[in-house]
């Protein structure tokens, strides 16, 4: 098994904070937003850093609902990224910025 040998070499824990490495980056490039696409950059570093740890957790409680979870994130994710990204180009072709101060001044 491919697990096994991967659980021999590196530690479960090791995978941990590499996910909470990951999504301590997501979170600051979320919190720090000027500009939108960053916005969504940040937002899949979290959701992958969240698979890493599913997927670890799934390997060391030996139980597969963890990778079944984590495929299920990276639909969601894929699906984020389509419906945003056509947002975003609806907004530069209007706007003709990406700036996030620009988004919160909105008029009508």
């Amino acid at each position: 098994m491919i697990t096994m040998q991967l659980n021999s070499y590196l530690g479960i824990y090791n995978f941990l904070v590499l996910a909470v490495i990951l999504f301590c980056i997501g979170l600051f490039g979320m919190l720090r937003r000027k500009n939108i696409l960053m916005l969504f950059f940040s937002s899949e570093i979290m959701l992958n850093a969240l698979n890493i740890g599913f997927v670890a957790a799934s390997v060391m409680l030996d139980n597969l609902d963890g990778q079944m979870f984590a495929l299920f994130v990276i639909a969601i994710a894929a699906s984020e990224v389509a419906v945003g990204l056509g947002l975003v180009l609806l907004w530069y072709r209007k706007h003709k910025t990406l700036d996030i101060d620009n988004l919160s001044t909105m008029r009508g």
